[in-house]
């Protein structure tokens, strides 16, 4: 991977949002862990998602560069006011880097992972269709 790599895929994340990110990867959710079982391995459309991927000052829960799509897995601690206007925020700077965010509650992981997948599946489409657009 080149420079040029790194800088499009990780947005200038700084060397503690990549050690934070690391240690995230390894004390993920139960739902995230869920979750992950069903992305890795390019499982889902062949995409490749990364866990716990550091997006400028960020860390995204499950993100794929080539469609720009990151997912968010929500505990309860995304239902208080702060955390909600948080996410708002932080949704809004990831979008103005033309990056998407779906969000999924842990119940919604843990309790019907097939619509979540199948949620997933359908954005990715659309994001293709989106980025590659297709020949006239």
């Amino acid at each position: 991977m080149n420079i040029n790599d790194n800088v499009s895929m990780f947005y200038n994340a700084k060397p503690q949002i990549f050690e934070k990110a690391k240690s995230m990867r390894k004390n993920m959710t139960s739902a995230e862990l869920l979750l992950w079982e069903k992305l890795k391995g390019k499982k889902v459309l062949g995409l490749r998602f990364r866990p716990q991927h550091p997006i400028d000052i960020f860390i995204a829960d499950f993100y794929c560069h080539p469609i720009k799509l990151v997912i968010e897995v929500d505990g309860g601690i995304h239902k208080s006011k702060d955390q909600k206007e948080y996410d708002l925020g932080r949704t809004a700077e990831l979008n103005y880097l033309k990056i998407e965010v779906i969000r999924f509650t842990n119940e919604e992981v843990e309790k019907d992972m097939r619509q979540v997948i199948e949620t997933i599946k359908q954005k990715c489409l659309l994001r293709q269709s989106e980025i590659q657009p297709s020949p006239l």
